[in-house]
């Protein structure tokens, strides 16, 4: 709880910046963020000092709920500006924006956002950016020790522990936090320089580096309606969608990681691909062949891929062959250890190296054959852990989209509503929730079971699936 404390109590102070906005545009909304801050930082302080004084290690079971809990509590805390603003009309609409943002999904239920107030959209930025930085330090420091979908193929040297979580978060999160400003900073300067304005090229900045895809205006990044901002983007989507640990070995004089790592070889060549599939496409569809066209293909994929959400243009146009292409690509994410969402690239290879061996020992049942992944024997343990994130993570989507479908969504906005709440992406397919649209229209049950899908989907299904189960409760 004096974790959880902390949490809160950072969030709060974050709600100086939006307030700080408002005050400096004589928008009375700063008053809103000023409370909300007492508010949210009163609270965590109060469970800090309850509870500074309980000493022991972290267990498996107490990193899981802490987790669990820690998310869901930063996103109804989260919730309360876009509440008491009246940007949202209740809560409901306050929490699903509040959790889009912080498990950096990107969907939205603001119609409206030229006319929201300076302080709301940085706010959205703010959490966006809160929640990628928090789920790289997740996935580098608490899920590999979790053992939660494979990830403790990427369990660090001479930590090999539940109980030492926190000492391990703390050493790290110092470096990953620096590479992850700095990477801000940059973009931030690009934007500007391609012609943003402070606002936009910071909010847009934070959201990009998160791969969350939040924007300033109703119309996305096609707002702006430039290449060379699209270009901006779709360099520091791909950043942010290689794991942040290489650029920490990087930074300290070690680039072989960063170079040699199989599933950023195989990311960016997937990017590449894809990009080339959706050109052909466009072109097919009466878009003008060269390079305009091109940078068009290569944003879209890049921020369904990444899960950053982003769109400047509705690629649903381009036929039913892309309506289709681009929900299958919607489904592959980054790398491990990146802010990016979906099924991470190493999982295919892992996939791919299992089904591989299958088949050798079926054609020479005598043969020893060792699955591997960056050099290193891929474990039984880790192979089943893998194969199991796959079965949960398509059950969970079809369960998903059948209860979005029985709260009357038609089938496409069901089903892409699903996978894009699953995968943390963002838009959807579709005239309601497509690229030029919003999840405004949609019931409040669908709203709170897409906050579910989303939470469960950033948090690597694992982590939230295993709370319900009585065992767990009575380890």
């Amino acid at each position: 709880m004096a974790v959880l404390g902390v949490l809160l109590s950072t969030l709060g102070i974050a709600m100086l910046v939006p307030a700080t906005i408002d005050w400096s545009k004589a928008n009375a909304d700063w008053q809103i963020f000023a409370t909300t801050c007492v508010l949210t930082t009163g609270t965590g302080g109060v469970l800090f000092l309850a509870n500074r004084g309980i000493r022991g290690a972290l267990s498996t079971r107490q990193a899981l709920v802490m987790t669990a809990a820690a998310w869901t509590t930063l996103a109804a805390f989260g919730a309360l500006p876009y509440f008491f603003s009246g940007v949202v009309p209740g809560y409901t609409d306050a929490f699903f924006e509040s959790m889009s943002a912080l498990t950096t999904t990107g969907a939205t239920v603001i119609v409206g956002l030229e006319q929201a107030p300076p302080g709301i959209l940085m706010w959205r930025a703010i959490q966006q950016w809160l929640g990628g930085l928090g789920i790289i330090v997740m996935a580098v420091a608490v899920l590999p020790m979790l053992q939660i979908g494979g990830m403790q193929l990427f369990k660090a040297e001479a930590f090999d522990t539940a109980e030492k979580i926190l000492p391990k978060a703390t050493q790290i999160s110092g470096s990953l936090t620096a590479v992850f400003v700095g990477f801000t900073i940059a973009c931030a300067f690009a934007y500007l320089l391609a012609g943003m304005s402070p606002l936009d090229a910071f909010a847009h900045a934070m959201t990009t580096v998160a791969t969350g895809g939040h924007s300033t205006h109703d119309a996305s990044i096609a707002w702006f309606d430039s290449a060379q901002i699209e270009v901006i983007a779709i360099l520091f989507m791909l950043a942010g969608a290689i794991p942040f640990i290489l650029y920490v070995q990087a930074v300290q004089g070690s680039l072989t990681g960063l170079l040699k790592d199989q599933q950023v070889r195989l990311f960016l060549i997937l990017v590449a691909v894809f990009t080339l599939i959706a050109y052909a496409m466009a072109v097919a569809a009466a878009e003008p062949e060269g390079t305009r066209t091109f940078v068009t293909a290569a944003f879209n994929v890049t921020s369904i891929i990444t899960g950053t959400g982003y769109a400047s243009t509705d690629y649903g146009a381009w036929g039913p062959g892309a309506v289709a292409f681009f929900f299958i690509i919607m489904f592959i994410g980054g790398c491990a250890g990146s802010t990016s969402c979906g099924i991470k690239i190493f999982r295919f290879q892992v996939l791919f190296q299992i089904i591989r061996q299958h088949l050798h020992e079926m054609i020479y049942p005598n043969g020893i054959y060792v699955k591997r992944f960056n050099g290193r024997p891929i474990t039984d343990d880790a192979a089943t852990a893998v194969l199991s994130f796959f079965f949960l993570y398509f059950l969970c989507f079809m369960v998903l989209a059948a209860a979005l479908n029985l709260t009357g969504l038609d089938l496409v906005t069901a089903y892409s509503g699903a996978g894009s709440a699953i995968s943390n992406v963002g838009p959807g397919l579709g005239d309601i929730i497509g690229p030029t649209g919003t999840y405004e229209p949609l019931n409040a049950t669908a709203k709170w079971l897409l906050a579910i899908g989303m939470l469960v989907g950033r948090l690597e299904l694992f982590t939230i699936l295993v709370l319900f189960i009585p065992r767990f409760w009575r380890m």
